[in-house]
């Protein structure tokens, strides 16, 4: 039996906005909504959803970037939800992010080998002639040479820069990856380049990931598990192969109908699926299913009560009062 990396239990993120012309009064942002996700060690747990569903705000609650409003984050049996910034420090060499944003997320002033080195020098590891072999062995695990760690980042291109990211997060050895969207500023030609250094990463040094991304084709190549979430919450998971075969959740149903198909004549045929009005706002979501708003099948049940995660069979959970009725 695998070992559980990461069980997030009823994990809430809000965030509080000033509203009002003195700011006088308040809202609550409802960023993430009593999310349960579990990865075991060694596989890839993809989570998909619209823009604003709350993808990131998981992720960086995660990594302790964000301090949860409430829940539990058990990281390798111990739960960091409360642990202080000090506490947390050494655990955060066992678990690293790549950031979304490559242009971003790497300091214009530094070169590369200064980005790469800074988590080394950060948790005080290995002697300074040491941080230079172990910076040019990750410059080589990513593509690069060592002339590449001369260079800044505006003298690489988006592509580069990112597996500049990637070397960032390796540098400390950890065992889990978050990986926020890593693809999704970068061309079509490079993004499949990422995908394939990220599993062959895993397959080397038995990585564990959590892969944040809004590309279903690309989630379900990368994937063992995937969520699906929708305004805060997980309404379906299940594993990559169960989803794209048989999804229930009318919310996955219309996100796979989205993806397109190389073949001309199978894209005429299917039938997209399309959703009627605009995503909720997380200040004010609606009562009970949060997509009752948009969902065809809805009943009066959908707009009074919450539903639960609950196992339809083949390790696949579904949010959705309505799962026979479908």
């Amino acid at each position: 039996m695998m070992e559980t990396m990461l069980e997030v239990k009823n994990l809430n993120k809000y965030f509080t906005k000033k509203v009002g012309f003195f700011g006088g009064k308040q809202q609550v942002v409802k960023a993430v909504d009593n999310v349960n996700l579990k990865i075991k060690k060694g596989e890839t747990l993809g989570l998909v959803g619209e823009s604003g569903c709350g993808k990131t705000t998981t992720g960086r609650t995660i990594a302790r970037i964000y301090d949860p409003t409430a829940g539990n984050i058990i990281f390798r049996g111990q739960d960091i939800a409360k642990l202080s910034q000090k506490e947390i420090k050494p655990i955060r060499k066992c678990m690293q992010m790549i950031f979304q944003d490559p242009y971003a997320s790497l300091n214009p002033r530094m070169t590369i080998s200064e980005i790469i080195r800074t988590p080394l020098d950060v948790h005080n590891l290995y002697t300074k002639e040491e941080r230079k072999e172990k910076v040019k062995e990750l410059l080589n695990i990513v593509g690069f040479n060592s002339e590449h760690g001369n260079r800044y980042p505006h003298e690489l291109s988006g592509g580069q820069r990112q597996r500049v990211g990637i070397a960032r997060a390796l540098a400390v050895e950890p065992e889990f990856i978050i990986c926020d969207e890593p693809i999704s500023a970068l061309d079509v030609s490079i993004q499949a380049q990422i995908i394939n250094t990220l599993e062959d990463l895993k397959n080397t040094l038995n990585l564990t990931y959590l892969f944040i991304a809004h590309d279903l084709s690309m989630v379900k190549h990368i994937s063992d598990n995937i969520g699906v979430m929708y305004l805060g919450n997980i309404v379906e998971t299940a594993g990559s192969d169960e989803l794209y075969k048989n999804p229930v959740h009318p919310y996955t149903q219309t996100l796979l109908s989205a993806i397109p198909l190389p073949d001309p004549r199978k894209a005429k045929e299917r039938k997209r699926i399309m959703l009627e009005g605009e995503v909720p706002s997380p200040i004010n979501p609606p009562t009970g299913c949060k997509f009752h708003t948009r969902c065809k099948y809805a009943e009066k049940v959908c707009s009074e009560i919450a539903p639960e995660l609950k196992d339809c069979g083949n390790n696949h959970r579904v949010a959705c009062h309505l799962i026979n009725k479908i």
